[in-house]
């Protein structure tokens, strides 16, 4: 059996942001997981993506991350709450694709004052959108940057069972769509 490809994606590209931090921590319990996928992380900041006006119905041009999303298995979103929503960075990165996100699964780590839950309700509706399956355990992190030290994001025990929870039901999803696209791919 090969190990499920998980793909971290940070949502934010402001300056002064903390969803690196958030990110590396997501991407460090990933790789703890008895399940050990692997783990790669894409940040939106550092990708070039097509123009808005080469995109069509179904995606666009190829872009520098396309392959790697293709190669994922699933996918932990984590992205701040702006405006009751998720930022235009990732919509971005999402409508720069199309058939790599399809059969897959997914999972978000939301922040915010919060928690960031509207941006995980907004995704949902977006992903399903891409066949995408969304895992019903998400995390939320409440005003997250309380929780930073010099060594990066320090949450308490419980939001680690809870990140380490929707993990665990994001490899599991994640698993049984890569069985059902290599043994009963989607025929429309």
């Amino acid at each position: 059996m090969t190990a499920t490809n998980i793909v971290i994606i940070g949502a934010s590209v402001r300056d002064g942001r903390v969803g690196h931090r958030i990110v590396e921590w997501a991407a460090d319990r990933a790789r703890a997981h008895p399940g050990r996928p692997t783990v790669e992380v894409i940040d939106p900041a550092s990708c070039a993506l097509p123009a808005e006006s080469s995109l069509e119905p179904g995606g666009g041009p190829r872009s520098g991350v396309a392959d790697l999303i293709d190669r994922a298995d699933g996918f932990v979103l984590v992205t701040p709450e702006y405006n009751h929503s998720y930022p235009a960075a990732l919509k971005r990165l999402i409508d720069a694709h199309y058939t790599e996100w399809m059969f897959k699964a997914a999972t978000v780590v939301s922040y915010g004052v919060q928690g960031g839950l509207l941006a995980t309700e907004h995704l949902r509706g977006v992903l399903a959108e891409l066949h995408v399956v969304t895992t019903r355990r998400v995390v939320g992190l409440r005003c997250p940057w309380e929780d930073l030290d010099d060594t990066g994001y320090r949450p308490d025990d419980r939001t680690g069972r809870a990140a380490d929870a929707a993990l665990h039901e994001l490899l599991w999803w994640a698993d049984t769509l890569h069985d059902a696209r290599r043994d009963r791919p989607f025929v429309a």
